[in-house]
């Protein structure tokens, strides 16, 4: 082989059938060897595939390579062989050949390893974590880590033919005090002081728009120190988008092409909400629009329908109150809890096929194991050939029937309820639906269901602090701009704020923006902010509002989060190469480590650390 590559003239999923006859030299990880009668079989993998070798006794090195140990790095040299019809692996690429082996080189001998590659058993995920570059190795995470590489090549192709640029924003930044905890940066140069790592580039693409530029785009790191969970993470990366001269229609209409073009390239032929499909949606005002693309949903509907604003449609059970099924009726829990309060309602949740006392049993135990008194239900029993349950028992045949006719439900149905303050309620009987509808197979697990929340309140009750403040993004527009501020009271005002939910997964947060600088300043006053402490925290985007601000918007939707949907997976450490622990640990390089004290000098830093008790 004149000139051959150092150290392969083909990857390890690059060779076919019509190599055949070919010298080639391959390097690569040993994946897997198998022993058969003097022939040893090794699986040779790198990035690309893998490729069977055969190596013969009086191969030169065979004596090395028989007592290495899985994942050592070799070279080698051979010839191309087709495999005999039965021996051909239909489920692998490079399945109608193998190599004959003439040589071998060995470039790296692995040590014992401390979790496999091969076969992906289970592992714990410290250890996981801990030796993450053997994790890496494995088929599955490996895949993952390509796809996402994959998805952001294909939102940057899909913004850029949309006429978005990308720009770069700053990562050292003044800290904000809105959204989670900033991570901060002590500076050297200015004793006491400190930077923050951005939460997320928001000021910064408004400020693009205030500069003049039009449709701007970036996949941008972001950082919250907040709890951690499946979906969430302390660093993670976003698309965000901003957009000048727009309405709320028009930030949708450019960002519905790239979420469904995106999911559809990579959803492995699973169907994916359609954009070009009518909707009617009815507003919390009362009035029906007409429109095109993911279904629409006001935050107050998604709440009443299906107790969160982050929906899985895939779930057909809406919810509905049936309050007045109960006003002064038989059940007189119920009616009494009607009573106690006009802000009280019953709510039903619909359990199509759940006919069954075992099932509603079931459903009240977990009830009672999500700290509620248990879950009120009405079954259909074919023992009786009626309507069965304590709430049946007390309301009546006839009532009963009016109020599961209502709800859809006959012979063979179910439906359970909960009653008392909605706000209270609604996240558990949320929980109820998803449970009702896990439980009944009602899911529809192999599509990709995309909606948009709108209508979000623009300001919410603090019971806490009890006062009035911002209920979602507090540099979104209220709908009805200064008026509504200056006329209405405050928590019946709407912002023109919207949620990208794909499968019950929260994919994005958006607005358009308050461009006008009173406006921002009314909002913050509403909840609570003197003008000077808007003019301290948000002075820079302030005083660009009074040089000429044009109307903006947009969104960012997740990079993460949307990997590990099209991934199938449902924690995103399984989406990102180098994920911190529940703790917030990096296992592999050890941090967050102690810093010494010189570098605590160099910052003008003492720590003072919580006393152990």
């Amino acid at each position: 082989m004149a000139e051959t590559h150092l150290y392969r003239t083909h990857t390890c999923g690059a060779l076919r059938g019509d190599d055949a006859g070919k010298t080639v030299r391959l390097s690569g990880w040993v994946h897997r060897k198998r022993d058969h009668g003097g022939l040893l079989f090794i699986d040779l993998r790198d990035h690309y595939g893998l490729t069977q070798l055969v190596l013969h006794p009086e191969t030169p090195g065979f004596e090395v390579v028989e007592r290495l140990r899985a994942e050592s790095v070799i070279r080698v040299d051979g010839e191309v062989v087709a495999r005999s019809p039965e021996t051909v692996n239909a489920t692998l690429p490079t399945g109608q050949i193998e190599i004959q082996v003439e040589s071998v080189e060995v470039l790296s001998e692995a040590a014992e390893l401390p979790l496999p590659v091969f076969g992906e058993p289970e592992y714990p995920e410290e250890l996981r974590l801990k030796h993450r570059y053997l994790d890496l190795r494995r088929e599955t995470l490996h895949k993952n880590i390509v796809l996402r590489s994959k998805v952001i090549s294909s939102i940057r192709r899909r913004m850029v033919d949309q006429g978005f640029l990308e720009y770069q924003t700053p990562i050292l930044t003044a800290s904000s005090p809105e959204g989670a905890r900033d991570f901060l940066v002590p500076s050297r140069l200015h004793p006491g002081k400190f930077y923050a790592l951005p939460q997320a580039p928001q000021q910064f693409k408004q400020l693009l728009m205030v500069s003049g530029f039009d449709r701007y785009f970036q996949i941008a790191p972001c950082f919250r120190d907040e709890d951690l969970r499946a979906d969430r993470s302390l660093e993670f990366y976003q698309l965000d988008v901003e957009m000048s001269f727009v309405t709320q229609e028009d930030v949708f209409a450019a960002i519905e092409p790239v979420m469904h073009g995106v999911f559809e390239e990579f959803a492995d032929g699973k169907p994916v909400s359609p954009i070009d499909q009518p909707h009617t949606f009815t507003n919390d005002f009362g009035q029906t629009l007409e429109h095109k693309g993911f279904e629409r949903l006001t935050f107050a509907q998604s709440m009443a329908w299906y107790g969160t604003d982050k929906p899985d449609l895939r779930n057909p059970i809406k919810m509905q109150d049936v309050s007045e099924h109960f006003r002064d009726g038989g059940f007189g829990l119920f009616n009494k809890i009607l009573a106690a309060d006009a802000k009280n309602a019953v709510w039903a949740i619909p359990a199509p096929t759940g006919g069954s006392r075992a099932f509603c049993d079931r459903m009240n135990s977990w009830a009672q194991g999500e700290g509620q008194p248990g879950l009120g239900y009405i079954f259909w029993s074919d023992d009786q050939q009626a309507w069965g349950g304590p709430i049946a028992k007390n309301l009546g045949q006839e009532p009963t029937e009016a109020l599961m006719t209502s709800l859809g439900l006959g012979k063979g149905d179910a439906a359970f309820f909960a009653a008392g303050l909605p706000a209270t309620f609604a996240k558990f009987a949320g929980s109820a639906r998803t449970r009702v509808g896990t439980e009944l197979k009602l899911i529809d697990e192999e599509q990709f269901k995309f909606c948009w929340i709108v209508d979000f309140p623009m300001f919410e009750w603090s019971e806490e602090e009890k006062k009035v403040d911002f209920s979602h993004n507090p540099f979104s527009m209220p709908q009805g701009g200064l008026g509504a501020l200056e006329t209405q009271d405050p928590l019946t005002i709407r912002a023109y704020q919207y949620d990208i939910v794909c499968n019950g997964y929260e994919l994005c947060s958006g607005a358009i923006r308050n461009h006008k600088a009173e406006i921002m300043l009314k909002a913050f006053e509403i909840a609570g902010y003197d003008a000077s402490v808007v003019e301290d925290q948000f002075g820079g985007m302030l005083n660009a509002f009074r040089y000429g601000a044009p109307p903006h918007g947009g969104l960012a939707p997740g990079i993460d989060r949307i990997v590990m949907l099209l991934a199938g997976q449902t924690a995103i450490r399984e989406v990102i190469a180098f994920p911190l622990n529940q703790q917030g640990e990096d296992l592999l390089m050890n941090a967050p480590t102690a810093a010494d004290e010189r570098q605590l000098k160099d910052v003008h830093i003492r720590t003072a650390l919580p006393i152990k008790v």
